[in-house]
């Protein structure tokens, strides 16, 4: 890995011109059915990610690289599959190790390199330190900012996930001195769970959400008084377990219960960046992008209880290898470069996101970096290719089943969802399938297994994951 100072050697300034600031809006279990621009059917009010659509590009067929959220953030962050990495699940909890190999550059470290300010605000759950588990009790290196982020203040994991507790940079902002015992809410009662632990003084789950929201706000404002762009990548703790929207979000998405008012709180926390950067007049020069880390957690129990449908018609949920667990809303936004209203078939997955934002600030891209990152900006900017573009995708779900999308075809290997959802990994049956194979064009709810059928298919598609897996990159 190159050190900090070859990266600025090679990683050349844009001289003489004005650097985009860059903001990148991640929700947390959000189905692809949530927004109302992608499901005109959606029960939750999303006025702010509409806008976003409207203003600028929907992309229709975007992925998570897995199908929970640990592994989707290193995939955000660094543009390489997580499976590629040390830790190859990527599952990690509160007192987890920084999963982040040291020295691999990040989307925080190219930009901070090109004369960015850079902040995470949000969920982390990229691990702390190097021990096997994190002592909360010295300081949290390395962290966010060993990976190119000049300030951090969130939370270490999900929601549900003890510590509970802030962290500024590298120390929490409170003793993690309580303990707190589990919710007990079961889903449907409203408000979903969190587990028993350890918890700071004077933290209270119901606060996060807007605290987050305030301090990605203030940051805005702060940058904004200087003319050194910025990098601000805020990872909501929403609309993930507990589901605790405050007073005026409750009872909003009707038909959806308090996920759907959670999710409208999500929204809202959009429309606080917007504003804000209305507001500082630094909206013209941004590009923000709005998705999500996996599909939404929303299950059989649900869909019987409310009418809502926040993976759309998709089969499957957050952790399944079906479409549920990782096909994700994705609008982006940059004034006088993504045309308004414009709609994309793109496929995508969010590793694409490194490669498209070292294209718009001009940084060129190590061959050692991003090794599965591909530049969007013929699908958001419209306009020919001029580089390698995405032939496929590679899925992954919890428990660590494979999936490979080539085209209108999808390859399983395996039978089940490999996630949440039953049947989870069933074992073959003489004379039956052993793989999954979906054509996603005349199937997209991944109903009929066209295995027997298309036997060509299915050894294509199985080679093509093998040499993605043995070359150690897709780029």
């Amino acid at each position: 890995m190159r050190t900090a100072l070859t990266l600025m050697i090679l990683i050349a300034g844009l001289a003489g011109q004005d650097r985009p600031n860059v903001v990148i809006l991640l929700a947390d279990d959000m189905g692809s059915g949530d927004p109302r621009c992608s499901n005109p059917e959606s029960r939750v009010p999303t006025p702010n990610i509409d806008r976003i659509a409207r203003e600028g590009v929907r992309l229709t067929d975007a992925h998570s690289p897995s199908s929970v959220c640990t592994p989707t953030r290193y995939g955000v962050l660094t543009g390489r599959y997580c499976w590629r990495s040390r830790r190859k699940s990527g599952v990690g909890n509160g007192y987890s190790p920084a999963l982040i190999e040291p020295g691999r550059l990040t989307i925080a470290s190219i930009l901070k390199a090109k004369g960015y300010h850079t902040a995470c605000v949000g969920k982390w759950h990229l691990g702390f330190g190097s021990r096997k588990r994190t002592d909360y009790d010295k300081p949290l290196r390395p962290g966010p900012l060993e990976v190119g982020f000049d300030t951090f203040f969130g939370i270490p994991a999900s929601l549900d996930m003890a510590p509970y507790c802030f962290v500024k940079d590298r120390r929490p902002t409170a003793p993690i001195n309580k303990d707190i015992a589990g919710s007990g809410q079961v889903r449907n009662g409203g408000g979903g769970f969190w587990r028993k632990g350890k918890v700071a003084d004077g933290f209270r789950h119901v606060d996060v959400q807007p605290t987050l929201v305030t301090q990605a706000v203030s940051y805005i404002e702060q940058r904004a008084k200087t003319k050194q762009p910025f990098f601000l990548y805020l990872p909501f703790a929403a609309p993930h377990t507990p589901w605790l929207p405050t007073e005026p979000y409750q009872g909003k998405a009707e038909g959806a219960g308090p996920y759907g008012d959670f999710t409208h709180m999500v929204d809202a926390g959009v429309g606080a960046v917007l504003a804000a950067l209305d507001r500082t007049d630094t909206a013209k020069n941004t590009l923000i992008v709005f998705t999500s880390d996996n599909g939404a957690h929303w299950t059989p129990g649900d869909k019987k209880k409310y009418p809502h449908r926040a993976n759309v018609g998709l089969r499957g949920q957050k952790a399944d290898i079906w479409e549920g667990g990782h096909r994700v809303p994705f609008v982006a936004r940059f004034p006088g470069r993504i045309p308004a209203g414009r709609i994309s078939p793109q496929i995508t997955c969010l590793t694409d996101l490194f490669a498209t934002i070292a294209g718009v600030v001009g940084a060129e891209l190590p061959d050692d970096a991003a090794e599965d990152s591909f530049d969007l900006s013929p699908a958001l900017f419209g306009g020919p290719a001029t580089g390698p573009q995405r032939a496929n995708v590679v899925h992954h779900s919890v428990s660590g089943k494979f999936a490979v999308r080539v085209g209108r075809y999808k390859l399983i290997l395996g039978l089940g969802s490999g996630g949440f959802s039953a049947p989870r990994n069933p074992k073959p049956k003489e004379g039956g399938p052993k793989v999954q194979l979906y054509d996603l064009v005349e199937d997209p709810t991944e109903t009929t297994n066209l295995w027997k059928t298309k036997p060509e298919v299915v050894t294509r598609l199985t080679s093509v994951l093998d040499t993605l897996k043995s070359a150690g990159r897709s780029r």
